[in-house]
């Protein structure tokens, strides 16, 4: 027993110093891993233990991510049809501007924000609570994962607002914008159209969609833009509470999207005036103090004594307020991570205008309107109004008219105009702001005088709309007349002096010419819909006329023109002013030099229903009856002597519906026309309402102008008709002579002959007449060859099916 005492005690020590060696390493270990500990990123909202997951999950997730493949125990949807084009059609443009991408996504975030704000004007526990109650938009990047990702607590998406809003039911707009960009190339405007979260395909080639609606479970909608996406619940990401966070895995051309400064620069481009805060995860740098190492500190002294001299200085400080021995330490570089807002600017409507500059104006139209093109508005109006009703507006006018403005006039209820109720978002569909006729302009209205927790039917009845609708009218009106009075083309025959002082006279030439060209129509449509305000509405019109060199007039230039005695407005209707200068109704107008306006658009016939007066002078269609200029020249003896004709003429045309035929004041050069009487259709309208699809002709009699044929007593076709009726009344070549007479006046006024194969028969006979052929000459007979029928040629006989191999060899 004494022979192992001692041996054994020796290999007991060798043991203990074996585990006192590595308790040592493993402490070092320890202090060597403290340096750099393990970090998880902070994310505002995340619930307790949230990022927490098992492997298998983990594996699940970079699996799928890696391969970029959708997950096996998702379900499968195919894209309907038009998303799919639509998707083709941005993955293979070669569009620049893809920064376009960012701004749609953080569009459809604040519109997800607004309705979920606007859910809790009547049940507050919709926002929940903590985190999830803050309305805000935030955005992170990934560099590793090449993954950007933003995130909103808005109203999210049930699992069926995702298959019918990401994928199977094509909106509206989807086509509209296919036909679009097919025909523009211009992705720019996608948002317009409804469809701008499919611009994401411009810079991912994967995409997942986290949603949870408060009525749903979690879902993840993911697709690579192949035909297909997939969606199912979500069981391993963070429960988000409420709202949706959409997450781009970024190709490799689009790796500068992952870059802060890009990601800060594109939300001030595009997103600055967003009503809710937007974050991103932004990198820091600060400065540490860290306890430095002798070796470090001994190197320090021995460098080559440029220091600084404000190290000098902290050093002489720090030896006369503590001349204890101090543990040296280091000021080192740390990158810390914390939410930054980008968006702080205060909304533009509750600044005074004095204090908005003109490019934040164009800036806040871009946003608000999701046309990011290079174009200005053409103007703007940022008002207050006070009194019984008070709220604060902003009007814009567009640069050009929408591409649908008038396709479905009178069965559209589209405002462009944003309701907001003490700033809280209410709706962008009440067309009670403004009639239908300025649906085209853009802008907002916050009023604090409409309720806050009503249903939108009771605040559609509410009488303080009536209010703003009256106002909101009168500013436009004044912002539409001020384009026309800071336009120098709209000076003519004023002083250049008073045109000098509009300033920026070269930005604003001709754009009264461009917002008539665009929205001329429209100002037409007011005066026909809006009686308070026709005579306002009247000052905005704009037409060429027989003096106006090719440029658009006023009415208040055409009065300023208007000859000495002249009390009507002269103006007639047509398909185009090239056919009207060569109307013969203009003749004797032209030649006393009156001034005659054109109109040619087809709504100008229903304007000059309603538009009857103006400054006092009366409207006068010179293609109708009743038209006088200057005095009346037409004596009683001339008038006796075509007496015997007017009433022969009238007798052969009552087939014809004839009401009168008299001696004209209104013609030069021509034999005769055909004019209505005042209060019937012109021929021009007869014409329009003929092309209408579902016309009923019955009641078309009861609207057509009289016909009333004038004739040129001076004419010497009418000055021999009138011969040969004194001496041949009853002759029929005569009878056939007026009647060819009265239909060819019938063409050239702008009418539609009821036969034309009548009157094509009388231009032959007459032309046989001028040829000396007899009207009784008859036409060869043809001979008869009798057609034999022959077989069809075989379509093989043709291609040479039947040759043999070795002739067609031959022929090759």
């Amino acid at each position: 027993m004494g022979k192992w005492t001692i041996p054994s005690a020796l290999i007991l020590l060798c043991l203990l110093s074996l585990l006192s060696d590595q308790g040592k390493k493993l402490q070092a270990n320890a202090k060597e891993g403290a340096v750099d500990p393990p970090k998880v990123e902070d994310n505002i909202g995340a619930v307790p233990h949230g990022l927490q997951t098992d492997s298998d999950v983990v594996k699940r997730e970079s699996d799928s991510i890696s391969s970029r493949s959708l997950r096996n125990n998702a379900e499968k949807f195919e894209f309907q049809a038009e998303v799919s084009r639509l998707m083709d059609i941005i993955i293979n443009s070669l569009y620049s501007n893809k920064d376009i991408f960012l701004r749609e996504l953080i569009s459809n975030a604040s519109d997800a924000l607004d309705k979920i704000r606007f859910l809790s004007l009547t049940d507050k526990e919709v926002l929940g609570e903590g985190d999830t109650s803050k309305l805000e938009i935030q955005i992170k990047l990934d560099k590793e994962k090449k993954m950007l990702s933003l995130r909103d607590r808005g109203i999210g998406m049930t699992k069926e607002d995702l298959i019918k809003n990401l994928g199977t039911i094509a909106k509206s707009g989807t086509s509209a914008f296919v036909e679009k960009m097919q025909s523009t190339g211009d992705l720019n405007l996608i948002g317009q159209f409804g469809v701008g979260f499919y611009s994401v395909y411009l810079v991912a080639d994967y995409v997942e969609v986290v949603s949870k609606h408060n009525d749903d479970k979690q879902y993840v909608w993911e697709s690579k833009a192949d035909g297909a996406f997939a969606i199912s619940e979500d069981t391993w990401n963070e429960p988000l509470g409420r709202g949706t966070e959409i997450r781009l895995h970024l190709r490799d051309e689009a790796q500068e999207y992952l870059e802060e400064s890009k990601l800060k620069e594109l939300v001030k481009k595009y997103s600055e005036f967003i009503n809710f805060p937007i974050y991103i995860w932004a990198s820091k740098e600060v400065d540490v103090e860290v306890p430095a190492d002798e070796d470090e500190s001994s190197a320090e002294e021995s460098s080559d004594g440029t220091s600084s001299e404000e190290g000098e200085d902290e050093a002489e400080k720090s030896e006369d307020e503590d001349t204890e021995k101090k543990p040296k330490k280091k000021t080192v570089k740390e990158t810390t991570y914390e939410w930054e807002r980008l968006n702080d600017v205060k909304a533009i409507w509750l600044r005074s205008p004095k204090d908005v500059t003109n490019e934040e104006y164009v800036k806040f139209y871009h946003s608000l309107t999701k046309d990011f093109s290079d174009e200005k508005p053409m103007a703007w109006s940022h008002f207050t109004a006070e009194g019984d009703v008070e709220f604060k507006a902003v009007l814009f006018v567009p640069p050009k008219a929408p591409h649908n403005l008038y396709q479905s006039y009178y069965n559209s209820n589209k405002s462009n105009l944003k309701l907001y109720v003490r700033r809280v978002f209410i709706s962008d569909e009440f067309d009670e702001l403004l009639p239908k006729f300025l649906s085209f302009l853009m802008g907002l209205v916050d009023s604090d005088s409409l309720p806050l927790n009503v249903s939108r039917e009771m605040l559609q009845a509410h009488s303080s709309l009536k209010t703003i609708k009256k106002k909101l009218v009168r500013k436009a009106l004044d912002m539409i007349r001020r384009i026309a009075d800071e336009d120098p083309d709209e000076f003519s025959g004023k002083d250049e002096k008073d045109v000098e002082k509009s300033g920026d006279e070269d930005e604003k030439k001709g754009q009264y010419t461009k917002f008539w060209n665009e929205y001329g129509k429209s100002i037409k449509l007011g005066i026909i819909e809006d009686a308070t305000n026709r005579n306002r509405l009247a000052k905005l019109l704009r037409f060429e006329s027989t003096k106006s060199d090719g440029k658009l007039t006023s009415l208040d230039q055409y009065i300023s023109r208007m000859k000495s005695g002249q009390k009507d407005i002269f103006y007639i209707t047509g398909i185009s002013k090239e056919q009207l200068e060569k109307s013969p109704f203009l003749e004797r107008l032209k030649k006393k030099n009156y001034e005659v306006i054109f109109f040619t658009d087809p709504v100008d016939e229903y304007l000059m229903q309603y538009l009857m007066d103006y400054e006092g002078k009366q409207f006068q269609n010179v293609s109708k009856d009743g038209l006088k200029i200057g005095k009346d020249s037409k004596s009683k003896e001339l008038k006796d002597s075509f007496k015997e004709l007017t009433k022969w003429w009238k007798g052969t045309l009552k087939t014809e519906d004839v009401h009168e035929v008299k001696i004209s004041d209104r013609l030069d050069n021509t034999p005769c026309v055909v004019v209505t009487s005042k209060f019937g259709w012109s021929a021009n309208m007869e014409r329009l309402m003929q092309a209408q699809t579902l016309t009923d002709a019955s009641k078309q009699a009861y609207m057509r102008g009289k016909r009333i044929l004038e004739i040129n007593p001076r004419h010497p076709i009418i000055k021999e008709l009138r011969e040969r009726v004194v001496k041949y009344p009853e002759d029929e070549g005569v009878k056939q002579t007026a009647q060819l007479i009265y239909q060819t006046a019938l063409m050239e006024s702008g009418f539609i002959l009821s036969d034309p194969k009548d009157f094509a028969s009388r231009i032959y006979s007459s032309v046989k007449s001028s040829l000396n052929i007899s009207p009784d000459a008859t036409m060869e007979e043809e001979d008869d060859v009798e057609e034999t029928e022959t077989e069809p040629e075989t379509k093989a006989g043709k291609d040479g099916a039947d040759a043999e191999p070795s002739d067609l060899k031959d022929e090759l």
